[in-house]
């Protein structure tokens, strides 16, 4: 089998197999909408300022694009999996079990997860506890755990206002919703000491209860598209909705963030690590095509630059917060590498 040393990539000392090309010359991109908008835009600047063709990039949510990504190897299959949580043990069982036996994961940078609601709306001030009570399908009650009685925030907290629990979000295909659960139903079940010490006894049964958002009419289910979102709290002032930081920031002229636990989702919060709701930002790419679809080392190469990813980058325009300087230049090194996931825990 032959091999040649690929252009732009010395540290990487990646070999390129001979073999049959991919019957596409174009990089496919599926998965998160919060890192829809940054991929797009190295995209963009990658068809402009290279050789290669302008990769296509998809908003499917995390977990469909995943699921997408490790559906097989070949040309009707993603090149690259976007992301705003980490890949699942069962999503890499997944992609075993397809044929995708090596994938490379690259984190690009943090991003917070914000309740917003129409701007000169009252703004809201929630605690993570609040936001537990607000939308869990069961709380706790004398001890005992019920179906949620509150229907407005009054009845969650008598200082917040009298008006109906209505938080539009995303489905539970998103890595958003999945980060959501995490680190805001998480922190606020917590709070409780019977949560408390069922996380102690029994992790699984605590995630049951954390993790199980209400289904009878206080969170709607809006899909992937942050634009309908938008226009729907602009038509209910008294509504929230659950987004990107990123997507926030690009549209601060329209909506606003709530305060969690006392501190409003800004860049600076969000980067010092004040801000409540925060969480790292991934894509994924199948080393399988690295040597049939062209461009894949040189888009890792963009993505991960610091002229992209770096703390004057295009990308902190859109909202990305940037990695500390000494991960910033690790991951890099692991991307230029193709260094393979190591398998996470569930």
């Amino acid at each position: 089998m032959a091999h040649r040393i690929c252009p732009l990539f010395a540290l990487s000392i990646l070999l390129c197999s001979a073999g049959p090309a991919l019957a596409r010359d174009q990089i496919r991109v599926v998965g998160s909408s919060t890192v829809f908008p940054f991929s797009t835009s190295v995209a963009e600047r990658f068809g402009k300022t290279t050789a290669f063709q302008t990769p296509v990039v998809e908003s499917t949510g995390s977990g469909g694009g995943l699921k997408l990504f490790c559906s097989g190897v070949g040309e009707a299959t993603p090149d690259i999996a976007n992301s705003s949580r980490q890949i699942k043990l069962s999503e890499v069982t997944l992609c075993e079990g397809n044929g995708v036996a090596e994938i490379v994961e690259i984190m690009i940078g943090y991003d917070g997860i914000v309740l917003a609601n129409k701007r000169g709306a009252p703004r809201y001030d929630l605690s993570t506890k609040q936001i537990f009570d607000a939308l869990a399908r069961e709380v706790p009650v004398a001890g005992k755990l019920v179906a949620n009685p509150n229907r407005t925030w009054k009845d969650v907290d008598p200082s917040l206002p009298d008006v109906k629990i209505e938080v539009l979000g995303p489905p539970p295909t998103s890595g958003t919703r999945d980060a959501f659960v995490e680190l805001a139903m998480e922190k606020g079940a917590k709070q409780y000491p019977m949560l408390k010490k069922m996380r102690s006894e029994d992790k699984k049964a605590f995630k049951a209860v954390a993790h199980a958002i209400r289904e009878d009419g206080g969170y709607v289910e809006a899909g992937e598209n942050d634009n309908l979102i938008v226009r729907k709290l602009e038509a209910n002032p008294n509504a929230l909705g659950i987004f990107g930081f990123s997507y926030l920031d690009q549209n601060e002229d329209r909506i606003q963030g709530s305060r969690i636990d006392g501190v409003l989702p800004e860049f600076e919060e969000i980067a010092a690590g004040r801000y409540a709701i925060a969480r790292p930002l991934y894509f994924y790419v199948k080393s399988a095509h690295v040597s049939q679809v062209p461009g894949l080392p040189e888009y890792i190469a963009e993505f991960t630059s610091e002229r992209a990813a770096g703390p004057d980058g295009y990308l902190i325009d859109k909202g990305l917060i940037p990695l500390p300087d000494a991960e910033r230049k690790k991951v890099r090194t692991s991307g230029a590498n193709l260094v393979p996931l190591k398998r996470p825990n569930d």
